[in-house]
């Protein structure tokens, strides 16, 4: 893979989650397909996986299309060097990350969207519901928080 040639006209956003898995994949396609003309957003974790493949089924159901997307960690070739946020998406990757990365220094932003793990599901059904529940809070906080960029700096918190 080749860097993502970024756009200097646009805040580069970096979403993480533990393997690059779930909520990242989610914020990252939202973030680009909703906000696309002032974000140029990504996503990576400190280990990669593969794509969950019940987002990518429960999203695609819901005609949002993330096939194309592919788990990174942070060392990728694809990503850019540097970010003018750093989202993360799960408190304990932020608790155990932010303080090591000195390049994120004063850009990273903790909005807890939870993992696959503290889903309460038993069924298929109950687990479309969990997915399109994160789906739906990362879409609200990326409304509330992408749609006027400048509301990011207020919510750096290291």
């Amino acid at each position: 893979m080749t860097e993502k040639s970024a756009d200097r006209s646009k805040i580069k956003v970096l979403f993480v989650d533990s393997a690059n898995d779930l909520p990242s994949q989610i914020a990252e396609h939202f973030a680009n397909q909703l906000y696309g003309d002032r974000c140029q957003a990504f996503s990576a974790g400190p280990t990669k996986d593969i794509v969950d493949c019940d987002l990518l089924s429960v999203m695609y159901c819901a005609g949002e299309d993330l096939r194309q997307q592919f788990s990174k960690d942070f060392d990728d070739a694809s990503l850019p060097p540097e970010y003018d946020y750093v989202v993360y998406l799960q408190k304990a990757v932020y608790d155990r990350w932010a303080p090591q990365e000195p390049l994120w220094k004063d850009k990273q932003i903790l909005a807890e969207m939870g993992s696959r793990k503290e889903f309460k599901c038993s069924d298929d059904v109950e687990l479309e519901n969990c997915i399109q529940d994160m789906a739906s809070r990362i879409k609200a906080w990326l409304a509330a928080n992408l749609k006027d960029p400048a509301k990011l700096q207020a919510l750096v918190t290291a």
